[in-house]
């Protein structure tokens, strides 16, 4: 016996509101994670170096990457819960049709900025790479250091789909702040 087919865009949907919901977590813990360990590497540090009087030099070069990292892991949550920094003057003052069409072009140019940024991430981390550079104190490769110039690129470049879906839709955006 086949299942009705409202049965199974009901599945479907329930299924892509529990990938977005882990999708989201998974952002929040990395990004979260990540710059977490480079505050407590940089408190780490100060303790070592005027405590202890015993400095740690890889210290500051994880810590720094780390929380780039953790930065950069952030953007689409920021993207996700509208946490960027926009200028509304002119948006405000548009009407109802105005706004859509200007969130439309708005995400459009922004889902093409995410292209370029994700291709040209991927041109530098081939490049870091095939030359072999390390970090000079750790001597981690560095290809994976720039690895969250893509990465990021690609998880921004998913929010403002997200985004873009969510306007042709006609749904409301979310001004949730993710630390309530």
């Amino acid at each position: 016996m086949a299942l009705p087919s409202y049965y199974l865009t009901l599945k479907g949907v329930k299924t892509m509101k529990l990938l977005m919901k882990a999708w989201t977590f998974l952002e929040e813990l990395l990004a979260g994670v990540f710059f977490s360990v480079g505050i407590l590497l940089i408190f780490y540090g100060v303790v070592m170096r005027y405590v202890l009087n015993d400095p740690q030099a890889w210290v500051e070069e994880i810590a720094r990457y780390t929380i780039i990292w953790g930065v950069f892991l952030g953007f689409g949550l920021a993207l996700k819960h509208n946490q960027h920094i926009q200028v509304d003057i002119l948006y405000d003052k548009l009407n109802k049709t105005g706004k859509f069409i200007m969130n439309i072009v708005a995400t459009g140019l922004s889902i093409v900025f995410c292209l370029i940024y994700t291709y040209y991430g991927f041109v530098l981390v081939e490049n870091r790479f095939s030359s072999g550079m390390v970090s000079l104190d750790v001597g981690i490769p560095m290809w994976i250091v720039y690895l969250i110039l893509p990465l990021s690129g690609v998880l921004f470049l998913l929010r403002f789909i997200e985004r873009l879906v969510n306007i042709l839709l006609r749904k409301d955006e979310e001004y949730a702040n993710p630390l309530n």
